[in-house]
């Protein structure tokens, strides 16, 4: 089914810049897959418990065929292909992609629930969307 699905990127080691235009680049070569739009980027203070540096942080609009599960997986490999290593929780990383919204589906299941379940808690993240959402309508 197709879908607008709603992905932030962010990074906060390295060449944070690089990292997002490569995920940017790799999103829009995923299967059945479109960008529709992306915010600028914007530089924000890391969230947790785990003292460290900013992050660069962007969304993306697509459009989709692929289901949540296939397209989150494709989210890992990008992350994986960006030298990201899963080791600690809310820690540092080299490119965190995370599903925020799906348009017409919403999933909840281990390991994946959508929409995702800090979006009212990162005000960034909900002027994100605004600004693709009203970019989409107007």
């Amino acid at each position: 089914m197709k879908d607008v699905a709603y992905i932030a990127l962010g990074s906060n080691l390295g060449q944070r810049e690089v990292f997002l235009a490569q995920a940017r680049r790799a999103i829009a070569a995923l299967a059945d897959t479109r960008v529709l739009g992306q915010t600028d980027a914007e530089e924000t203070a890391a969230i947790g418990p785990i003292a460290q540096g900013p992050f660069l942080n962007q969304m993306v609009a697509i459009e989709t065929e692929l289901s949540p599960q296939d397209l989150l997986a494709a989210l890992h490999r990008i992350e994986a292909d960006a030298g990201r290593i899963r080791t600690t929780r809310w820690g540092p990383r080299t490119l965190d992609l995370d599903i925020v919204l799906f348009e017409k589906q919403s999933v909840r299941e281990a390991g994946l629930t959508v929409p995702h379940p800090e979006l009212s808690n990162r005000d960034f993240w909900l002027r994100e969307l605004a600004a693709l959402r009203s970019a989409r309508v107007g």
